[in-house]
């Protein structure tokens, strides 16, 4: 981070820039490598893999609708293997669609037609999130439920749980707010940096998300607590 508090270490991040349309790749990827990042391309799913187990790209933008494999297929390829940061691109701009893409763990999701300059920003702060930027060495232990803070680690029981970068983020800021209640727009600005009504319902679908990995039973929570007609709350431990 430089002295204006920007994010400035793009020189060494790699990204992967997934799109069938060749037009969009090449604009995307001349933003990027202006701004110092490292990019690879691909064009269908089945060369977005192989490119991901090639190149070990730090953050990728995958468009949703690609020949031979689906962005959708990819993500759940990816997923199985790593939490690496994914920025879905689509045209689809239903609710339900966006909803999909979070559900199998993308961590931001912009809809066509879109500003390059504003997908340099979301990638910007994806990976600053995900780096944990600024943060203190800190330990957050709830019920046997532990967030570390600096490795980005949690566990349950003992158990590791795989999260991606946003659910990470999103856990780990209710977790610093024991019973303090945020709104999903509130959590929306914390956890992603914008505030767009039309997509803090996609906080429903991380909280979903994170209940399923870390409680015991998702549909009686003990850790996120929904707060009806307001958004959620971390509990407080008795």
């Amino acid at each position: 981070m430089d002295s204006s508090g920007s994010y400035n270490g793009s020189a060494m991040k790699r990204i992967l820039i997934v799109d069938d349309e060749e037009m969009i790749v090449r604009t995307v990827k001349a933003y990027l490598d202006r701004e110092g990042f490292k990019t690879y391309t691909a064009y269908d799913g089945e060369e977005a893999i192989r490119a991901y187990e090639d190149k070990g790209p730090d953050l990728i933008i995958l468009d949703l609708m690609l020949p031979k494999a689906s962005g959708i297929e990819v993500t759940r390829a990816i997923r199985a293997k790593s939490s690496v940061p994914i920025i879905m691109l689509t045209a689809k701009a239903a609710e339900a669609d966006r909803v999909v893409g979070l559900e199998l763990g993308a961590d931001d999701y912009v809809v066509k037609p879109f500003s390059p300059r504003e997908l340099v920003a979301r990638v910007r702060a994806v990976l600053r999130r995900y780096e944990g930027e600024g943060m203190e060495v800190e330990r957050i232990s709830s019920g046997g439920l532990e967030i570390d803070l600096k490795t980005r680690e949690v566990t349950v029981d003992g158990r590791s749980v795989e999260l991606t970068p946003t659910e990470f983020d999103l856990l780990a800021y209710l977790a610093r707010h024991p019973g303090q209640v945020f709104t999903r727009l509130q959590l929306l600005r914390e956890v992603q940096g914008y505030t767009y009504d039309s997509f803090a319902r996609t906080i429903d679908t991380h909280v979903k998300n994170l209940r399923r990995k870390i409680e015991e039973d998702p549909k009686t929570p003990k850790f996120i607590l929904t707060v009806h007609g307001v958004g959620y709350r971390f509990a407080r431990e008795s």
